[in-house]
């Protein structure tokens, strides 16, 4: 168990001491499994939203510690179809700012909601970064592939949530995940700023 611990904090520096955010810039995406696999891994904006979705279901609990990561990704494929579609959806960035904050705030404060309003707040989320994505998608994509590699990437970051949310188990890992939590809200008013 340590180790998974160890090994998801390791994966969650890596990716968030990752150069600068190709989330939303088409940049170097070439379009297959491994851009979409990066992709989310690579925008420090994504990574918050999606370690702070496994982070509040791992502090909420069974079910929500499996429902949210897996609502998130569902959702997030609707918001991608969107965005492919071209239906305009506003203040997309604003929205995955606003996800960074509200996510982060709901683990720092400890936001215990029903099942049901946790994961309406999750999907809502989950429609912009998918919408994001979808309209960003390269030209010369192989969709399919890199779909599922997005999904993959997306799924990683929120296990790694999970596994450092377990840590609530011990006093001193309650304090770190809703520290981390405040970590998370705070980046989120940063990329807020950015997005305004």
């Amino acid at each position: 168990m340590h180790q998974i611990v160890r090994g998801s904090l390791l994966f969650v520096v890596a990716a968030l001491a990752a150069d600068t955010a190709l989330g939303h810039s088409g940049e170097g995406m070439t379009g297959g499994f491994i851009s979409g696999f990066f992709h989310p891994i690579l925008g420090w904006d994504h990574v918050a939203a999606m370690v702070a979705v496994g982070l509040w279901g791992a502090f909420l609990g069974s079910p929500a510690i499996w429902v949210l990561p897996v609502v998130f990704p569902l959702v997030m494929a609707f918001g991608g179809a969107l965005g492919v579609a071209g239906v305009p959806i506003p203040a997309v960035e604003t929205g995955i700012a606003v996800s960074a904050v509200v996510l982060g705030a709901m683990v720092l404060l400890a936001v215990r909601p029903p099942l049901v309003f946790a994961a309406i707040v999750v999907g809502a989320f989950a429609i912009f970064h998918g919408h994001a994505h979808g309209t960003e998608l390269p030209g010369a994509a192989n969709v399919i592939a890199y779909s599922m590699g997005f999904v993959i990437g997306t799924g990683l970051l929120h296990l790694a949530g999970i596994a450092l949310g377990l840590l609530v188990k011990w006093p001193a890992g309650r304090v770190l995940v809703r520290a981390c939590g405040g970590g998370i809200a705070l980046a989120g008013v940063g990329f807020l700023t950015g997005a305004l």
